[in-house]
């Protein structure tokens, strides 16, 4: 006799849910590199580079996990941009 798993089709809801939630830090990386574009273009860059590292100290310390999947992401976007 064989029984069906309760958790059958968990493999697929894991890699659907990772391949979702890959897909929004992707866009929020786009995105914080579009505004971080458009900052530069405003303003001077030594203005940019002091706001940029607030935000990132702000982020590290009330997100850190969120933080740190932005961080691979956008190494990840780099390596493959450096790539091609």
């Amino acid at each position: 006799m064989t029984q069906s798993s309760p958790q059958g089709g968990q493999p697929e809801d894991l890699k659907e849910q990772a391949t979702q939630q890959f897909k929004k830090v992707a866009d929020r990386v786009e995105e914080y590199a579009n505004v971080a574009a458009e900052k530069i273009r405003h303003t001077g860059p030594g203005e940019v580079a002091g706001n940029l590292k607030d935000a990132v100290d702000r982020s590290v310390d009330r997100q850190p996990m969120a933080t740190l999947a932005l961080a691979a992401a956008l190494g990840f976007v780099l390596g493959a941009l450096w790539k091609s």
